[in-house]
């Protein structure tokens, strides 16, 4: 990146598609199911590999799982789970596939239940964004009491690859939680959720 913009540090030395994704879409509050869907899918994927991983597969996962629309990935057969396992344009682990149609499914039965995922998954943070105020990233936590309590309830309802890191991760990139530094460009104290 050629501009002088302060940034969290972890983008440093990233490629232009971490730029964009701090940039634009990290700690902003989302509020539409299938993209918070597609972040629950994304922050699984990610566990055990680096988000950069990720983000290079992240238009494969749109093509691979019907821009993660949850009522056709919810209907996936297993010869559809089977064909995804083949795909080079996503990360080929089976509980990680797996977990992605269960999820999916789940998301349709808290939508019955609450009216949205939205609804549900903003409870957590009691429907507003946590504004924090690192000074760096060694700040940061790896997980709060709130991504505990997300991880449990998750848990008990069933859904796979939610541990309390890849909750809190989740909580970051939807902007439930604003992690970025007081230093970066990014970091407002205005955030409309």
């Amino acid at each position: 990146m050629n501009d002088n913009r302060v940034r969290c540090s972890w983008v440093n030395g990233g490629n232009a598609l971490y730029y964009d994704y701090h940039d634009k879409e990290w700690g902003v509050p989302v509020h539409d199911d299938q993209l918070l869907f597609e972040f629950l899918t994304l922050e699984g994927a990610q566990a055990g590999l680096s988000w950069a991983t990720v983000l290079n597969k992240r238009e494969g996962y749109r093509k691979a799982f019907d821009n993660f629309d949850i009522e056709k990935v919810a209907a996936y057969s297993e010869d559809k789970i089977a064909t995804l396992l083949e795909n080079p344009e996503i990360i080929r682990n089976k509980l990680k596939v797996n977990s992605t149609v269960r999820n999916a499914q789940l998301i349709l039965e808290v939508q019955q239940e609450f009216g949205s995922f939205d609804a549900y998954i903003w409870q957590f943070t009691e429907g507003k964004t946590r504004q924090n105020s690192w000074q760096s990233m060694a700040d940061v936590p790896a997980s709060t009491p709130e991504s505990d309590n997300m991880s449990k309830v998750l848990k008990k309802r069933g859904f796979k690859f939610i541990g309390t890191t890849i909750c809190y991760a989740f909580m970051q990139a939807t902007g439930m939680v604003n992690d970025h530094t007081v230093d970066c460009f990014c970091y407002k104290t205005d955030q409309k959720v």
